[in-house]
């Protein structure tokens, strides 16, 4: 099962990329996974949603969108700014 590995290095991107400190805030984690791109998205999803939620992550969820094709990249990174929703 190689996306437990695929969503290993979503979480590592996701480290680095995270303003210091703010990892406790990261609410969403939006991948896009391409239909060509051989990776399973339901187990991907699974996956990501066990390793979210244990420290240093705050609780984040995954957002999963499909495209034509063999993309597989970490799309976005959401972060809680305290503020109610606009």
């Amino acid at each position: 099962m190689h996306e437990f590995s695929i969503a290993l290095e979503i979480c590592r991107m996701a480290e680095s990329r995270a303003p210091a400190g703010r990892l406790g805030e990261l609410v969403r984690v939006g991948v896009e996974v391409g239909d060509d791109a051989g990776v399973e998205r339901e187990s991907l999803a699974f996956c990501l949603e066990t390793l979210l939620a244990q420290p240093p992550f705050g609780q984040a969820r995954p957002v999963i969108r499909h495209s034509a094709g063999d993309a597989l990249y970490l799309e976005y990174l959401e972060f809680d700014d305290g503020r109610p929703d606009d």
